[in-house]
């Protein structure tokens, strides 16, 4: 990374490709905050890539100078609670909403859990996105770059030097590449699950990335 004092953050909603992009970083050289405490599954065969102590960042951020130079995966919602004390890089994955609800809704009847109405988490996602969004072009203190799922994956060799160019090392573009396999993306439109992994959040479709 340019600045090895800046924190790498991948975010995006649940489901949105967070899982598969941060195994891309991993693949090209970036090395991942990460305690692999949640193991692989049929949700996300490849694993999740996800530090416990993220989700309690608005209790606890005293684990923050220990992810400077790393990639770090954080939920869309967490953006919030991060401190001005620290710099943040944030590759924000995009996907079609429909796709990430569909796959949400795949999950947590995987899961047995109750589905909440289509029509009000995709109203609630939209206006939690456009405010996010917002926000994030406001802070001095984190750059943004906004990444499209579906974009990586139909052009890879368009997407990933947008990535690597702002992150700034001399990432290793092959392997990068080599970390998406069209195969897993089985919810185009809405059909199946995709390449991406979340767990079930209470009030939610998800958590996670």
């Amino acid at each position: 990374m340019s600045d090895r004092a800046e924190i790498l953050i991948v975010s995006g909603l649940p489901r949105s490709g967070t899982s598969l992009m941060m195994q891309m970083l991993v693949n090209g050289g970036v090395e991942p905050l990460t305690d692999e405490i949640r193991a692989a599954d049929p949700d996300n065969p490849r694993g999740y890539y996800e530090f416990e102590r993220v989700k309690k960042i608005e209790k606890d951020d005293s684990w923050l100078p220990g992810a400077r130079g790393k990639a770090v995966k954080m939920i869309s919602q967490l953006l919030y609670h991060l401190p001005a004390t620290e710099s943040y890089g944030i590759v924000f994955m995009r996907r079609d909403l429909g796709e990430v609800i569909a796959s949400q809704e795949k999950m947590l009847a995987r899961r047995g859990h109750e589905i909440p109405p289509h029509d009000r988490i995709a109203a609630a996602s939209q206006k939690h996105l456009d405010a996010l969004l917002a926000w994030l072009h406001e802070q001095p203190h984190m750059r943004l770059l906004e990444i499209s799922y579906n974009d990586l994956l139909k052009d890879p060799d368009i997407e990933i030097p947008k990535v690597c160019d702002f992150v700034g090392s001399s990432l290793d573009r092959a392997r990068m590449k080599s970390a998406i396999e069209p195969g897993l993306y089985r919810n185009r439109d809405g059909s199946s699950v995709s390449q991406e992994g979340s767990r079930p959040a209470s009030g939610g479709l998800g958590s996670g990335g």
